[in-house]
């Protein structure tokens, strides 16, 4: 396998300090996450992403830049310069950081970086627990009205799920002792002999999950698991102008793990209904009201009902106006997501209604019109 060069990966020097590397990283993160790519290009901007987050990875943690600079790529990939095996990122997940960009909800990036690669997870009496998992992210799907969406809602949502015992914390027994294995540090240094000499590891203890203490006793709650399950409400706040199909991410509100670990998130999958006579193309409004043909002909002052207004909103009909006619009002539409306060436009179509029944009187006027030709008719026009 070719070494790969990390410092270039990020575009950054070789003696880069850490916040350089933080934030070399961001920009290309945001750059080609996969969720940002062209239809024809998503495996490529995959395989970026993958390949600059593995670089951050190892820059960003003092102990894995020290063998990088000694040994290259190769000291994290499992093989004989390596330092001791499963160091390597042949099976590294990233589904986690990429749902965090999903649909255009970036989560808390600074702390998805820390999670991530700074491995700063420290739990547990003696820190040592790095090692242990996250819970699990949640879906939950819900629906909205378009004008929900022009003003924002909230909406309360419940979920039956995994959560903390509360009469043990979480830690599936009531009364505990230092561990023997660890003694209490919570971590167990290993130590692996390669060609380049001897290399010691620390990793969390597996005997007390990196918590650095064992329990004496099972709790009589959770059975010692730890864990209940349980329903609980989870108020959720929609902004205005959200689009179909968008993430919303709920920190914190996924299931939990053993072991007293972090929670996952909940992801609110949007759905909007459509609505009986408004259509939404982007941010813009699209609406048909008809007109008659008088008004059509000398000019009228219509009212039109919005979805962003209290109520309705006049629109001048200039005499003349000829069906299908799309007249613009004006930030009538929907708001922008990016909260810049910008709106978009409310697009009224007239059509002008022909009534089925006439009067005697009517129909008198309209012969009288239809007596008085114009000018020239429209296939006079044509063909002479």
């Amino acid at each position: 396998m070719a070494d790969k060069d990390y410092y270039k990966i990020l575009g950054v020097e070789k003696g880069a300090a850490k916040d350089e590397i933080k934030k070399a990283y961001k920009k290309l993160a945001m750059k080609y996450h996969p969720d940002r790519a062209p239809e024809d290009k998503k495996k490529e901007y995959e395989e970026e992403f993958k390949e600059i987050s593995e670089a951050a990875s190892v820059l960003s943690d003092d102990k894995k830049r020290q063998q990088y600079d000694q040994f290259g790529s190769s000291a994290f990939s499992g093989g004989a310069g390596g330092a001791g095996g499963g160091a390597g990122f042949e099976g590294f997940d990233y589904s986690d950081i990429m749902s965090q960009f999903r649909s255009g909800t970036f989560g808390n990036f600074d702390e998805m970086f820390e999670q991530i690669f700074s491995g700063s997870g420290r739990g547990g009496k003696g820190g040592g627990g790095r090692g242990r998992r996250r819970g699990a992210d949640l879906l939950y799907e819900t629906k909205i009205t378009l004008k929900d969406v022009a003003t924002g809602t909230d909406r309360t949502i419940e979920l039956n799920k995994l959560e903390h015992c509360p009469d043990c914390q979480g830690k599936g027994a009531l009364h505990f002792e230092d561990c023997h294995h660890c003694h209490g540090s919570g971590s167990i240094k290993q130590t692996h002999r390669t060609p380049f000499g001897i290399f010691q590891q620390v990793g969390p203890c597996p005997y007390c999950h990196g918590r650095g203490e064992l329990g004496q006793d099972k709790c009589s709650a959770c059975g010692g698991e730890g864990l209940i399950r349980q329903r609980k409400k989870i108020e959720v706040t929609i902004p205005a102008g959200v689009e179909e199909g968008m993430r919303l991410r709920i920190p914190g509100e996924g299931e939990v793990s053993s072991q007293g670990s972090q929670s996952g998130d909940l992801y609110v999958v949007v759905h909007i209904l459509p609505h009986e006579y408004f259509q939404r193309k982007g941010n813009d409004i699209h609406l048909t009201v008809p007109i008659s043909f008088t008004q059509a002909v000398i000019g009228d002052e219509i009212e039109v009902p919005t979805l962003t207004g209290t109520g309705k909103a006049k629109l001048k009909i200039p005499a003349g106006t000829q069906s299908e006619t799309i007249f613009r009002m004006k930030e009538k539409g929907l708001p922008l997501i990016d909260y810049s306060r910008e709106t978009g436009d409310q697009m009224v179509k007239v059509r002008i209604e022909v009534p089925a029944k006439l009067s005697k009187k009517q129909l008198e006027l309209i012969r009288q019109l239809q007596e008085e030709k114009p000018s020239k008719s429209f296939f006079e026009k044509i063909f002479g």
